[in-house]
């Protein structure tokens, strides 16, 4: 199998070739640079790899939450790629990518729990939590936006870790929350190699969709959206 994976919804932009199990990535911080670099990075991984666009069987993104711009520059790339060339495509959760960087990084046991955060802005996170079951992130209920003080662990597991930015407001956790967490890897953001292995397995799960069904997910409520500035 041959799949082509995208990230842009942090400060990161990546791009890896899931190619017979083997994953080659192309990542770089640039907050400002993903519509310049993201482009270039998946004519390189093409090339150096001797393949044709339509070689490809699949395209994944990761759909978000996170970054707005960013999330609407890997949406509209993988659409226009996946429209041009007729392919399925895997949207994965930001929040999922980063939970399964977790497990290896931490190496967080079967069993164990991931909760991860981003910064979401306006004094808020992006949260999710999940649960390491044989080496792979599986949701534990919802992923959700709030304050930091508003944090919940899923009922049921007694280890966590935690993972993604977001941990960078974990003295306004609740201590019900942040006292079972036993190691934060506040460094951890989304990268493409992790989109490409969750949506290789996806795929054969049967979980890609057409081109106009690969759509950004922002996990921002009405009542939230309207705070930005300049909204009413």
């Amino acid at each position: 199998m041959k799949l082509l994976a995208l990230d842009t919804s942090s400060e990161g932009c990546s791009a890896a070739l899931f190619v017979d199990g083997e994953v080659i990535e192309k990542f770089e911080i640039a907050p400002r640079g993903h519509t310049r670099l993201l482009m270039p990075m998946l004519r390189e991984l093409l090339a150096e790899q001797r393949l044709k666009p339509a070689d490809l069987d699949a395209l994944a993104f990761a759909r978000g939450p996170g970054s707005f711009t960013g999330v609407r520059i890997a949406t509209g790339v993988v659409q226009g790629l996946a429209w041009g060339l007729n392919l399925p495509v895997v949207p994965v959760s930001s929040l999922e990518t980063v939970a399964l960087g977790a497990i290896e990084g931490l190496q967080v046991s079967e069993g164990q729990g991931v909760a991860v955060a981003f910064d979401a802005r306006m004094s808020e996170v992006y949260w999710g939590c999940f649960l390491n079951r044989s080496g792979l992130p599986e949701l534990i209920g919802a992923e959700r936006v709030c304050s930091p003080s508003s944090v919940v662990l899923e009922p049921g597991i007694e280890e966590w870790a935690g993972a993604g930015q977001g941990w960078a407001f974990r003295e306004k956790m609740p201590p019900e929350a942040s006292s079972l967490i036993t190691a934060v890897d506040e460094s951890l953001i989304p990268r493409a190699a992790w989109v490409a292995r969750l949506a290789a397995l996806k795929f054969s799960q049967g979980l890609a969709v057409p081109a106009e069904q690969a759509q950004p997910v922002y996990i921002r409520d009405e009542v939230t959206w309207k705070k930005l500035p300049g909204r009413e």
